[in-house]
């Protein structure tokens, strides 16, 4: 039993003297990118107030732009600018009816066999 503890104890010797050791090699390599290891987690970093404003007049002009063109191709009227695109039809109503003819043709025969056990 003793010499378990002993075996432990070196394992948990071991195990910080590896985490002393990750930790020096964390900080040379902080100090040779010249970042330190917090601020390097791969996030991006803030736009500042004038920035967001650019980029905010940059879109308005974009979309003025945009409507611009639209309202020429429409006559002058109002274009609707973000509307939706139709959905396709994925089934053509032929095949449809087929479906439920045979669903119809399932129900009938389920019916007339719970009327003869009847």
């Amino acid at each position: 039993m003793a010499n378990l503890q002993t075996v432990v104890q070196q394992l948990r010797k071991e195990r910080d003297h590896a985490a002393k050791t990750v930790q020096q090699l964390n900080a040379a390599l902080a100090a040779l990118s010249g970042t330190s290891p917090s601020q390097n987690n791969g996030g991006r970093g803030r736009l500042s107030a004038a920035a967001r404003a650019k980029i905010a007049a940059a879109q308005r002009a974009r979309w003025a732009k945009l409507r611009s063109v639209a309202h020429k191709q429409n006559g002058g009227q109002k274009p609707n600018i973000v509307s939706m695109p139709k959905k396709k039809q994925t089934m053509s109503a032929a095949a449809r009816k087929k479906i439920a003819a045979a669903q119809r043709a399932r129900w009938a025969k389920l019916k007339s066999a719970q009327k003869k056990s009847a």
